[in-house]
Formats: structure tokens, C-alpha cells, sequence
């Protein structure tokens, strides 16, 4: 995604610059141009947006039920381990900030692995719990319930700190990225509605 959204912003940017262009045919294909960069943005964005909003079931998954049985609300990660290729990158999910006593639910595509392990963190930094967990069975759903502050490996947990802090940092990227497309975006609408 990061590659497509790169491209809308220099369509968005050239789009800027051609509503320099007014006059004959020029200014004919620079508005045709102008308005087909800011609908497909408009639509990729929607397309994104409605696509990370919705529950994503995927077949053959695994749905991995993560219970807070803490007295605080902690921040979960998955991490997925591709051990069975090892080509593919590990796979970070964010399950979100979990009180206590609920629980969320993440379905985990485990067809190139047998492992995953969960993160929780207490703020941004401070990693309170982490659990390493294998996948005997992949046709049964998993239930991890939350219950004391521990670490079952520290040097595992160093590895997932690290694949967490990461996957922040790519996710705070993308956010700027993001921001800087739907500025622009709206700089285009405004320009594009403006009256001569």
C-alpha cells in the first residue's frame, strides 16, 4: 500500500501544478487529468478504509481469542512467525487496547507457520506480558487468557519488542504519508471547485 499511496501523492502534486494550465487543449487534459487523480485517490482511500474497517475473516484462518484478565488495560500484539518459509517477513498485528475483563478477537492466517506469540504493553514502551505459543492443531480456535504479568522469555521478548517497534514505526510513516495525500486531496477539490 505504501508504493500506491506514494504514487497518488505525486498524481495529487502534479495536479497542483497543472491548475496553472487554463487555456486550449492543454488546459483541457490538465483538468481531465486533475479530476481523474483526485477520484481515483478519493476511491483508493474509500477502498482502504472500508477494507480495514470490516472484520477480515480469511479462510483457513485461525481466530485467536485474547481475554484481559488484569486490572489494567493493557496494548496487545500478535506476532505471527512464518517459520515453516522462511522467505516471508514475521507478521505484526495490533489487536488494540484491551480492558479488563474483555477480550478481542484476531483471525491469524498460520498456513506458512505452527507459532505466534502475544505482546502486552503498559504505555507506549513497557512490555508487561509476553507468551510464546505453538499451533499443535490448526483447526482449532485459540484462547489466550491474560492473567498474571509475566515474561515467558526474555530473549523473546527483546525480538518482539523490536518487530513491535517496527511495525509502529511503519504504521506513524504511512499515518504522514496518509495526511499529507488527503491535505492535498482537499487543496485539489478546492481548486478544481474554485469559480474563474
Amino acid at each position: 500500500m505504501g508504493f500506491i499511496i506514494f504514487v497518488i501523492f505525486l498524481a495529487l502534486i502534479f495536479s497542483l501544478f497543472l491548475s496553472k494550465v487554463k487555456r486550449g487543449a492543454l488546459g483541457q487534459y490538465a483538468k481531465i487529468f486533475r479530476f481523474a487523480s483526485v477520484i481515483f485517490s478519493i476511491s483508493i482511500f474509500s477502498y482502504w478504509f472500508v477494507k480495514k474497517s470490516a472484520v477480515s475473516i480469511v479462510n483457513g484462518s485461525v481466530s485467536l481469542q485474547v481475554i484481559n484478565k488484569l486490572p489494567q488495560t493493557l496494548d496487545f500484539y500478535v506476532i505471527n512467525l512464518n517459520n515453516l518459509d522462511q522467505n516471508l517477513p514475521v507478521e505484526t498485528k495490533h489487536i488494540g487496547k484491551i480492558r479488563p475483563e474483555f477480550y478481542r478477537i484476531e483471525y491469524l492466517k498460520m498456513n506458512k507457520s505452527d507459532e505466534y506469540w502475544v505482546a502486552g504493553f503498559l504505555g507506549k514502551k513497557n512490555l508487561v506480558y509476553f507468551s510464546q505459543h505453538a499451533l499443535p492443531n490448526k483447526n482449532m480456535d485459540q484462547i489466550v487468557e491474560v492473567q498474571n504479568y509475566i515474561n515467558q522469555s526474555e530473549k523473546l521478548s527483546t525480538i518482539a519488542k523490536k518487530e513491535v517497534e517496527a511495525h509502529n514505526y511503519e504504521n506513524m510513516q504511512l499515518g504522514i504519508w496518509v495526511t499529507l495525500c488527503f491535505l492535498l486531496i482537499f487543496l485539489n477539490l478546492g481548486l478544481l471547485m474554485k469559480k474563474n
